[in-house]
């Protein structure tokens, strides 16, 4: 094969490549804007197709709680999508068709900020339809996946769920000593002597220690209300530690221990249906693409302490419980 036969097939090989994907782009940009005007897409590219006869709905809390990140055609949504949640809930609450929530959590937790938004959300469910919320917890449901399991009624852990961490933290890295190491020297010009949290005294320190105790009291009086307990019971409880299934069950944090084929047959014969639906995300051929491929690429050891840092210890106060690694 000559130069001009090889040059020939790479450029076939281009626009055929570029053609592909102009091709998908289009097609995904028209099934959403129809979708869009159909109302069936929500935020995060979620598919709403909810049955047209009764049906239980399943809101899954899987992952940590935070606010929802933008997505695009290059990538697939992962983990918890809060704006996604909410907008979901909204529906169900207009939808005749739906008899009640199955919430599912598989979550060590979050921000108090989407932690409380869920809570808030699920409760004005309830009011507002009358409807039944019961909640099922998996491999995690603690701190904030405990907190927003009080909006159910009826609460169901797995035997091997690991649960409660009742509490607060608000965690973040003194980088000093490491910008001393490479020479770097941080410099901040601020109003007041409390603007600059880079390396906290003691009066700082207990500043911020006012703003966990006073989230730790809304937690417990939420644990309180949802699990008819008083607010000295739940403190007796509320050292941070998490449970086992059966632990949490002899407290009084859960009510059953089964698995999640139970609570949907209980549940079931409950409100009279054996329809279960929960939302899909409707993942796009580049994101497929794009998602494998940067699956290959090996991150960096920065890239694992960056996304670690945000993820856990991002300096506001979270409902979170550290997983020993």
């Amino acid at each position: 094969m000559n130069k001009k036969q090889m040059g020939g097939l790479i450029l076939a090989v281009v626009l055929f490549i570029a053609t592909g994907v102009i091709s998908v782009l289009t097609n995904v940009t028209a099934q959403n804007r129809l979708a869009d005007v159909a109302g069936e897409i929500l935020t995060g590219g979620y598919e709403l197709n909810a049955p047209n006869s009764d049906y239980i709905a399943v809101v899954k809390v899987e992952g940590t709680i935070q606010e929802q990140t933008a997505s695009s055609l290059f990538e697939t949504a992962e983990g918890y999508q809060h704006t996604t949640t909410m907008e979901y809930i909204d529906f169900l609450m207009s939808d005749s068709d739906n008899t009640g929530i199955l919430l599912y959590v598989d979550s060590p937790g979050g921000t108090v900020y989407e932690s409380e938004e869920l809570y808030q959300k699920l409760n004005e469910y309830k009011d507002a339809t009358g409807r039944p919320i019961w909640g099922y917890m998996a491999h995690y449901a603690a701190s904030g996946g405990y907190y927003v399991s009080m909006a159910a009624d009826n609460i169901y852990a797995n035997p091997n769920t690991v649960t409660g961490s009742i509490g607060v933290i608000m965690a973040g890295y003194d980088m000093s000593g490491l910008y001393e190491k490479l020479g770097i020297r941080y410099v901040s010009i601020t109003s007041g002597k409390n603007k600059d949290s880079s390396k906290l005294d003691e009066d700082q320190i207990a500043i911020y220690q006012t703003q966990v105790d006073e989230s730790f009291g809304r937690f417990v009086d939420i644990v309180a209300d949802g699990r008819d307990m008083s607010s000295d019971e739940v403190k007796k409880l509320a050292d941070g530690r998490t449970y086992t299934a059966k632990q949490a069950k002899e407290n009084g944090l859960i009510d059953n221990i089964s698995l999640y084929e139970d609570i949907k047959a209980d549940m079931g014969s409950e409100l009279g249906t054996n329809v279960f639906y929960e939302l899909k995300s409707k993942t796009s051929a580049l994101a497929s693409l794009f998602g494998s491929v940067k699956e290959l690429v090996p991150k960096s050891e920065a890239q694992v302490l960056t996304e670690t840092a945000s993820e856990k210890e991002n300096g506001g106060l979270m409902y979170y419980a550290e997983q020993l690694q």
